[in-house]
Order: C-alpha cells, then sequence, then structure tokens
C-alpha cells in the first residue's frame, strides 16, 4: 500500500493536479496538514466535496507525534498525505517521509506549485535567489533575528530573499496551557506590514546595513489566485500598503537585472495622497 504526498497547489481546491485528484479518491484515508499553510478562506467540506469523502485536519502535534496512526494505516490501504502548495515546501514533510519509509511504507509524491516557485511572478528570477527565511511573529519576551544574518549574506552575494511569512493555526492559548484545556487562539497570518516593521525593528538593533527604509522590496499576497496582489515599493513605502486577505510574502531583492527591473516596475505602488496633499489639491483645483 501507499503514503500519497499530494501537493493542493496555492489557490483553491479546484487546483490539485488530475494525478493528485485520482489518489486521493483512491485512498482509503485523507489527511489534511494545515499548519504549515492553508488554502484561505477554502473550508474543508469543500475539499469533501470534490473528493467524494471525509478529510482529517491534521495540527503541528499530529502530524511530528502523532503521525504513526496514519503511517501504520498506510501499510495495509492507501492513505492521501495532502500539503497545501507543494509536499516539500517544509523540512516537517522530509522528516515523515523518512519515517514512513523506515517503517517500510511505499511513499509516492505528487507536486504541485508551491510559494518557493510562484514568487517568480513578481518579475526577480528563480535561479538569483539566495537562502530563504522565515519571519515569526514578535512577542514581548521571544524577538528572535536570525534571519537577519541569512538576509545580509544574500544581499552581499547580489541574491534576492523570500521571506516566508508567520501564521499561527490552532495554537493553544496561555490559559490552555496552564489548565490542560483544549483552547485555542484565533488564527493569524503575518502581514507584509507587520514583517516590514519587524524587519525595522532588528535593522535598527543590528545596525549592520542589511536593509534600509529606502530599500526597494516586492510584497505579494495570494499568489495563485485569481486576486493575487504583487506590489513593489520601499520598505517604508509597503508598510503603510493595503495587500488584503492572507496569505503574504515579502521579497527583499538582491542586484537586479535590467530585465527583472523592468518586471518590478509594473508592480510600483503609488501611495494615496495624504490629507495634506488631498486639501491642497482641492484648494488648486479651479471652481
Amino acid at each position: 500500500m501507499v503514503l500519497h504526498m499530494v501537493g493542493l497547489g496555492l489557490g483553491d481546491e479546484r487546483d490539485v493536479t488530475l494525478r493528485g485528484l485520482e489518489a486521493i479518491r483512491g485512498a482509503a484515508r485523507v489527511v489534511l496538514e494545515q499548519y504549515t499553510s492553508v488554502l484561505p478562506g477554502v473550508e474543508p467540506a469543500r475539499l469533501e466535496a470534490l473528493y467524494g469523502k471525509p478529510v482529517e485536519i491534521a495540527d503541528r502535534q499530529a502530524v511530528e507525534e502523532g503521525s504513526e496512526g496514519f503511517l501504520e494505516a498506510a501499510r495495509d490501504a492507501d492513505v492521501a498525505f495532502l500539503v497545501v502548495g507543494d509536499p516539500f515546501g517544509a523540512t516537517t514533510h522530509v522528516d515523515l517521509q523518512l519515517r514512513a519509509r523506515r517503517m517500510g511504507v511505499r511513499v509516492e509524491v505528487i507536486h504541485n506549485a508551491s510559494i518557493m516557485n510562484a514568487v517568480g511572478a513578481c518579475g526577480l528570477q528563480l535561479y538569483r535567489f539566495g537562502e530563504a527565511i522565515s519571519i515569526v511573529f514578535f512577542t514581548e519576551t521571544w524577538r528572535p533575528d536570525s534571519f537577519y544574518d541569512k538576509i545580509l549574506a544574500n544581499r552581499r552575494a547580489g541574491l534576492h530573499t523570500l521571506c516566508l511569512l508567520d501564521i499561527r493555526v490552532k495554537e493553544l492559548t496561555v490559559k490552555a496551557l496552564c489548565t490542560g484545556r483544549k483552547e485555542y487562539e484565533p488564527p493569524r497570518y503575518m502581514s507584509v506590514n507587520v514583517a516590514l516593521e519587524q524587519l525595522l525593528e532588528v535593522e535598527a538593533a543590528r545596525g549592520e546595513g542589511a536593509f534600509a527604509e529606502e530599500t526597494m522590496c516586492v510584497g505579494v499576497a495570494r499568489l495563485g489566485t485569481p486576486g493575487q496582489s504583487i506590489l513593489y515599493g520601499s520598505m517604508a513605502e509597503l508598510r503603510g500598503a493595503d495587500f488584503g486577505e492572507p496569505l503574504h510574502s515579502l521579497v527583499i531583492p538582491g542586484e537586479v537585472t535590467e530585465f527583472e527591473q523592468e518586471v518590478m516596475d509594473t508592480y510600483r505602488y503609488v501611495p494615496p495622497p495624504s490629507r495634506e496633499e488631498d486639501a491642497a489639491a482641492g484648494a488648486e483645483s479651479p471652481p
């Protein structure tokens, strides 16, 4: 029997490949991993309607600590493990594949689009990207900045940096952690705006010149959907841009070719006029 690791793509339930859909419909059990990424606005019921069978939701604990259940099931029947984007977009899934093989379970991977390749839509060439980094939500007591060194190294090498932004789905509340009850925080998805605020805070603290408010960046949202948003501007400008609903990502360019620049310029963000500019324009208008 087989563990099918199926990429779902980036848009909605219709982005699954035909081969992926065949594997899902033929599986005895379907498990949707929903903590490394999500299909925003797509409820599991929509997936179930397309697949014609129930979908189990797997959070971080279910995948990292409790996966033996569905891996054992794959010894005797086909199991479909669904991942938003591509199955190998997260190290967790590589580890899952290794654990399955150690158990003697055959694994079949069905690839799909992910943010790692779809980000090329902004005009920056994929072969000119360096190491991708992740930015997590800062808290009052936890403000990690290890990503800074990687951005700095990429920029010094002339390479672009893809910044993957934090999502928090099914996170236990502080009260739940203290009492042992299962009570969860509302889902949170980091925006480009929050990511830029945190980046600039780290630059102010580190001061090594990895970037500045004037550094030109590309913010992307909902790539792979009809309503995707791509905006190119300085860090200061994009902090005030409205990227809309999640999921968001950010790109900090390195050295930019003339061709890349031409494409990015088509996404140039124009900040809305301030109240003072609106008032001045009104005063200059003829009666």
